[in-house]
């Protein structure tokens, strides 16, 4: 069920702050102060490189960055701002993972940390070099400019080796405006995103799914976004990765700024087998 601005406030325990932010104007806004261009090719800000052990092992390029804000963000202390981290060439992002990979033996690689979409020729070098290589990409991203550019969904289809997870912040509208700082009118643009990756070609669960924050969500608004799911196509319902908050230090800090709590959460060092 949906709830009323003054429930949501009681049942949560957050203040109530509307209307919300527009994540297209702040990406392109993000986008200037993150990206640069060098001899004609674009430039992201990263703050990191590393290894782990998510997806069994895999290579990450942690971004600065994002057109949301979302309250309860790992990564806010770069995913909020623009300023810091240091600038990488593709070629340079490229051949950082690409070590971590072999020297670790992983399979996979990502971008993680911000929004990595916004940097959109950026992205799209790193998978045709990537598509070389015998590396699956993870792109990790709130598909919100996936779901409003078809163009966009048609291009990254241009590479093999990838996966798309579209991270839904929330299940539903009014979750996603509480959760994020945006609108809840844009929330569509994230199942947008899934029908334009299905009618680009990629195929559900195996080259494109869903995962979704439902440490926020009580039962009835998850049956509610299952359903929601499965009227797109089956599979994005069977095969959903489900995500709780990690109460790292940091997160911590961030939910208790926002008075927000959340129904289910866990230790760094309690995390379930599924969410690794």
């Amino acid at each position: 069920m949906e709830y009323s601005a003054i429930v949501i406030q009681q049942y949560y325990g957050f203040k109530v702050s509307l209307p919300g932010m527009d994540p297209f104007k702040i990406a392109s806004i993000v986008k200037d102060k993150i990206t640069r261009r060098r001899g004609g090719t674009e430039e992201l800000r990263y703050y990191r490189f590393r290894g782990g052990k998510w997806y069994g092992g895999i290579a990450t390029g942690d971004v600065v960055g994002c057109n949301l804000r979302c309250k309860f963000c790992w990564s806010w202390r770069y995913s909020y701002y623009t300023n810091k981290g240091f600038f990488c060439r593709p070629e340079e992002a490229f051949n950082r993972m690409l070590n971590i990979a072999e020297k670790r033996g992983y399979r996979y690689v990502r971008l993680s940390g911000g929004e990595p979409t916004i940097a959109k020729d950026h992205l799209l070098d790193l998978l045709k070099l990537f598509s070389e290589t015998k590396y699956t990409f993870i792109l990790e991203t709130n598909g919100l400019l996936l779901g409003r550019d078809m163009r966009y969904a048609r291009d990254l289809a241009n590479y093999h080796n990838i996966v798309v997870r579209i991270s839904f912040k929330g299940t539903t509208p009014l979750e996603f405006e509480y959760l994020t700082g945006a609108s809840r009118e844009f929330y569509e643009y994230q199942f947008r995103a899934l029908i334009n990756l299905l009618e680009a070609g990629f195929k559900p669960g195996e080259e494109f799914y869903a995962a979704a924050m439902l440490s926020f969500s009580p039962k009835e608004n998850v049956e509610k976004f299952l359903r929601k799911l499965a009227s797109i196509h089956p599979v994005l319902a069977e095969d959903i990765d489900i995500e709780y908050v990690i109460l790292y230090p940091h997160v911590v800090q961030l939910l208790r700024k926002n008075k927000l709590k959340p129904l289910i959460a866990y230790r760094p060092n309690g995390i379930p087998d599924f969410m690794i």
